[in-house]
């Protein structure tokens, strides 16, 4: 509380907490706001300062403006820059978050060394949400950004996106196993193109390992596949045509007729027939399994002509390989799409991303990260739980390779102490993740500390990203 005298001439001097205040004179002067005041006031009652009118009754400890700064919290500066997209607001100076992978790959200097993003949570504790809005949504209303979405959500017989994809102006692509949807073709051009022979090679061998309940191929397996394809692709190229997973069977079979092998001994040529032949049981059981899904050409559909891109497999089981085949192949036939439409940044997001990263698809994506990386590729994954990911896995080194981490709430103790130990967070915050309210997250950005996080949505985000009837009615 400050003081002046009566007379209105004199100076504002802070009064120590316990000073008394001036008691209003006969003539109805009153005590004066010293904030009310136009400026400082000069003293001139040098009497009344001595008797602690407007002087402290003690002289203030020395202090620094930086060591006062913490006094006023009103400036306390926002954990992040401006630029990007923003994404909710810190829990502690309630300024905004502001990030996006791509804005912070593309800096100077960089903020992250990767642009692939680890979303993690319980149901319902609100990773959907900052997916569909800060990954999908947002981004979309920028130059030359788009999104790709791996839809495993079931809402009323199609994926969760669906009704967002329609918005936009486009179906989604819809992949069934009754033969009614779309097909993807393992052999598609566009994959060979984006990641080279050794890529496709790669593909099949992650396919024919999913059929076989994650049973990688031998050695004789693999070069016995090796050939095979490499005779399908140049009998192809001869006619013109396109290659389907169907013609390298009887090529299986023929593996030994090769020229190639015509010095092996009888034991080892019949070794090589035998490993053709495994193979191809393999496979010719998966087309069989699939049929309508992978023996044919990629159906014209699958195309990336609009901002936003739903690949809908929702309605694949989430037994057998499918899912993940369809991921997988996905995923190489979007390296080859990008190839040939440089300048555009994109945004990948694998829902139910452990069907990725959990199994032999893991090594395949890892094995893409700098050609994603040069094509302006965002792969963005959505997790349960990170227990799900084998230890030491390819899958497990893509997630502490991610440099964007958003954390929801994990209930379970085992899976938050999973969270801060193996995405380096501090040590207090693994109860402090048991205990995250619906749509509060932790995040950590690059090198920095993690910082609490509420998601804010607008009130027709909240329409969008809840329900596809909400949605329908929100756009009326």
């Amino acid at each position: 509380m400050t003081q002046l005298d009566h007379t209105g001439a004199g100076a504002a001097t802070p009064a120590l907490p316990n000073s008394a205040p001036a008691a209003p004179n006969a003539g109805g002067a009153r005590e004066v706001i010293p904030w009310d005041l136009p400026g400082t006031q000069l003293r001139t009652k040098v009497g009344r300062a001595r008797r602690g009118f407007y002087a402290p009754r003690l002289q203030g400890a020395p202090t620094t403006t930086r060591q006062a700064e913490i006094l006023n919290t009103a400036i306390i500066g926002a954990p992040t820059g401006t630029r990007g997209i923003v994404t909710g607001r810190d829990v502690l100076s309630r300024t905004s978050i502001a990030h996006d992978p791509v804005t912070g790959y593309n800096g100077t200097p960089r903020t992250v060394s990767s642009p692939n993003v680890v979303i993690m949570g319980d149901v319902g504790s609100g990773k959907s949400s900052l997916t569909k809005t800060a990954y999908v949504l947002r981004p979309l209303l920028l130059a030359k950004r788009r999104a790709v979405v791996f839809d495993k959500k079931d809402e009323n017989g199609e994926g969760e996106y669906a009704g967002v994809v329609r918005r936009f102006g486009a179906e989604p692509i819809r992949f069934t196993v009754d033969g009614g949807g779309t097909q993807l073709n393992l052999l598609d051009p566009l994959i060979t193109r984006g990641s080279g022979i050794q890529g496709q090679m790669r593909l099949l061998g992650v396919v024919a390992r999913l059929a076989r309940e994650d049973q990688p191929l031998n050695e004789w397996e693999e070069e016995a596949l090796r050939a095979a394809l490499t005779r399908t692709m140049a009998q192809h190229d001869d006619d013109g045509t396109v290659p389907v997973l169907a013609d390298v069977l009887p090529n299986l079979s023929r593996v030994a007729d090769l020229a190639d092998y015509q010095g092996l001994s009888p034991s080892a040529v019949d070794a090589l027939h035998q490993a053709g032949l495994s193979v191809r049981f393999t496979l010719n059981s998966l087309l069989q399994d699939y049929a309508g899904l992978l023996d044919g050409e990629t159906s014209r559909s699958v195309d990336l002509t609009g901002k936003l891109t739903s690949f809908d497999i929702s309605q694949l089981p989430d037994d057998g390989p499918a899912v993940p085949a369809v991921m997988a192949i996905g995923h190489m036939w979007l390296l080859g799409r990008l190839r040939d439409d440089r300048g555009w940044a994109t945004n990948c997001i694998y829902e139910e991303g452990w069907h990725i990263a959990a199994g032999p698809s893991a090594a395949l994506a890892r094995a893409n990260q700098k050609l994603s990386r040069g094509l302006a590729l965002s792969n963005v994954f959505v997790f349960h739980k990170g227990s799900d990911i084998p230890p030491g896995s390819p899958g497990m080194a893509m997630i502490q390779e991610a440099q964007t981490v958003h954390v929801y709430r994990q209930s379970r103790p085992d899976d938050a102490r999973w969270c801060q130990q193996t995405l380096s967070f501090a040590p207090e915050t693994a109860e402090q993740i048991e205990k995250l309210p619906d749509g509060h997250r932790f995040d950590k950005i690059g090198s920095r500390a993690e910082t609490l996080v509420k998601h804010i949505r607008s009130p027709w985000e909240i329409a969008v990203t809840d329900t596809d009837s909400a949605f329908r009615a929100a756009s009326r």
